[in-house]
């Protein structure tokens, strides 16, 4: 019996993984190019422009740099992948109520589609590595390395995928970009080191995921001992928002089963 649910739930999450996969594959040269085009004007402005202000002769600030692109832009496409897509299924093509009337968990259908801008995610993080290579950049990355992408990942989506539920115009989710991941991309250890800021700001943006994503790619990138006190936080965060998703998720179905009822 035990087997059974187990199997039909990991059916359900493999159905809306395939349902986004088939999509995402539609649109996939574009994609390619679009996620190449951003960390290459990072590269080219804040590593060789920028950069050589900032690193004062010094080595090693295109590889702190090239980290925190990754960081930066895993959280920017999988907030966008799971988010924005959801946000016009939900208000604008309708197609999310399939999903509702369909016998499908609430807890698959979250975990589908935090997967699917997870995947994305780790897609860009792979170009943005590739980019990084040619242009000389070196770091580490082992399983470690890929675990600390996969929770920044998971973070974001699963964020993106609460907005999504949450938010019940398409003009307001763009202010979670204006106003909670521009200001991360900045100021969580991206472009420059927490160091130089004040105690107070700095505790500030420790509380932050991005933060420590950035610093746990850094840390294992260069071959120094795992951050486990950072990759707790990841931790946390994921199993945090994914609580919250499942919650947001349910209280969409709830709504949409009373509207049917009055109707």
């Amino acid at each position: 019996m035990q087997t059974a649910i187990v199997y039909q739930y990991l059916l359900d999450i493999w159905t809306v993984v395939w349902r986004d996969f088939q999509v995402f594959r539609r649109h996939l040269n574009r994609y390619m190019f679009s996620r190449m085009m951003a960390p290459l004007l990072y590269f080219l402005s804040f590593g060789w422009g920028l950069g050589a202000i900032a690193s004062q002769g010094k080595p090693g600030y295109h590889e702190f740099l090239a980290l925190g692109i990754v960081a930066l832009n895993t959280m920017n496409i999988s907030f966008n992948s799971c988010g924005f897509s959801l946000h016009l299924e939900r208000l604008y093509h309708k197609t999310l109520d399939e999903y509702l009337i369909a016998p499908i968990s609430t807890g698959s259908f979250v975990a589908g589609k935090v997967i699917s801008g997870t995947f994305q995610g780790l897609l860009s993080a792979t170009i943005i590595c590739m980019v990084a290579y040619v242009f000389g950049i070196r770091f580490v990355v082992n399983g470690w390395f890929l675990l600390t992408l996969t929770l920044n990942c998971m973070i974001f989506a699963a964020l993106g995928f609460v907005a999504a539920m949450l938010i019940d115009a398409f003009e307001d989710i763009g202010n979670v970009n204006t106003f909670v991941l521009l200001p991360m991309s900045f100021f969580c250890g991206t472009f420059f080191s927490l160091d130089v800021l004040p105690e107070t700001g700095k505790t500030i943006l420790q509380c932050l995921p991005l933060t420590h994503a950035c610093y746990a790619l850094r840390a294992i990138g260069a071959g120094q001992p795992v951050p486990v006190a950072a990759l707790t936080v990841l931790f946390t965060y994921v199993f945090l928002l994914s609580l919250l998703a499942i919650w947001s998720m349910q209280r969409v179905r709830l709504n949409s089963e009373g509207r049917c009822g009055i109707e």
